[in-house]
């Protein structure tokens, strides 16, 4: 991990500002935002718009550090071994909640080894064709796949995501065999969709919307309970004859096992305050699709919970593995 010079001018100017009765989390040291994921993505992207205030409210310099590999659980266990003092926290996503299932030997246990502490919020997941197909809906899908089993194939942004679990999901219950090509990350997925490579892509709305402007993708069925706006003439998969079918990408913040309970209060506070700006949230809506939520404490460690149990069980039912 290097400092940038950047990250050292910008904490210097926090502490500048920080005012003098700052509670005990802001008195000294550095404070890191683990990303378990490369740079580019949505995660990353919530926690460098965090950064910046953050370090005002608190006074101390806060850095993001990208620890990429296994599935998220590298990064996810580098603040589970970290000190509960409030110096380290991880920023991740949904397939947080996979990694007791698809690792064959994780190197942390999620339940026991990190604290919720903040669930940021949600976005539907958005399965897409290329427009140069004749699939209009998703039923048009099912009835490919059903004419010829395994020709039908669909990008992910990789083994055991919930776009891939998704997929096999509505691929059970719809009876149809799709065969999967997994992508290290969204670009190369979306680039295959767009070339022609593969027939569909099962995405984040924040990785699928943004493409279908320029008319060579087209949305064929999202998986939240209600339509978004950006796609008011799409399907939702219960609409489409999936009943209760969600599939929800979700940002959330955790800290190590033993931190205490108002260290972890008053970064969920910290945190809520300044999403709830309309600045910061307008943003998240816009470039994630994402619905805040900002739950802490037994809500969020009842959402995660239920997100472990559900997609745990289609990952030991189908057999997958990283």
């Amino acid at each position: 991990m290097k400092l940038t010079r950047r990250d050292v001018l910008a904490g210097t100017a926090a502490l500048a500002v920080a005012p003098a009765s700052a509670p005990a989390l802001a008195q000294s040291g550095t404070i890191t935002l683990v990303v378990p994921f490369p740079p580019g993505g949505s995660t990353d992207a919530l926690a460098r718009q965090l950064q910046s205030p953050l370090q005002t409210k608190l006074g101390r310099v806060v850095i993001v550090e990208n620890k990429s590999g296994a599935a998220g659980s590298l990064g996810a266990a580098q603040v589970a071994k970290a000190a509960p003092d409030g110096s380290s926290w991880l920023v991740t996503f949904d397939s947080h909640a996979v990694i007791p299932t698809i690792l064959e030997k994780p190197p942390l246990d999620v339940e026991r080894d990190l604290v919720p502490v903040l669930l940021v919020g949600t976005a539907p997941y958005v399965i897409a064709a290329n427009a140069d197909l004749p699939y209009k809906n998703f039923a048009d899908v099912i009835a490919a796949a059903k004419a010829k089993p395994g020709s039908v194939k669909y990008a992910s942004v990789g083994i055991g995501t919930l776009g891939h679990l998704a997929m096999t999901l509505l691929g059970n219950k719809a009876g149809v065999d799709m065969q999967h090509v997994p992508y290290r990350g969204g670009g190369p997925a979306m680039n295959d969709v767009l070339g022609g490579h593969v027939d569909l892509i099962a995405g984040s709305a924040a990785l699928i919307t943004p493409q279908l402007e320029g008319g060579k993708l087209r949305p064929i069925l999202q998986l939240g309970r209600e339509r978004l706006p950006a796609l008011k003439d799409t399907q939702t998969a219960i609409e489409a004859g999936f009943p209760d079918f969600e599939t929800l990408a979700w940002w959330g913040v955790f800290a190590p096992k033993g931190t205490s309970v108002d260290i972890t209060s008053k970064m969920a506070k910290d945190i809520r305050e300044i999403l709830s700006e309309p600045a910061n949230s307008t943003k998240l809506r816009e470039t994630q699709m994402m619905t805040l939520i900002l739950a802490d404490g037994a809500e969020f460690n009842a959402f995660f919970t239920k997100q472990l149990n559900f997609w745990g069980k289609v990952v030991r039912d189908n057999n997958i593995r990283a």
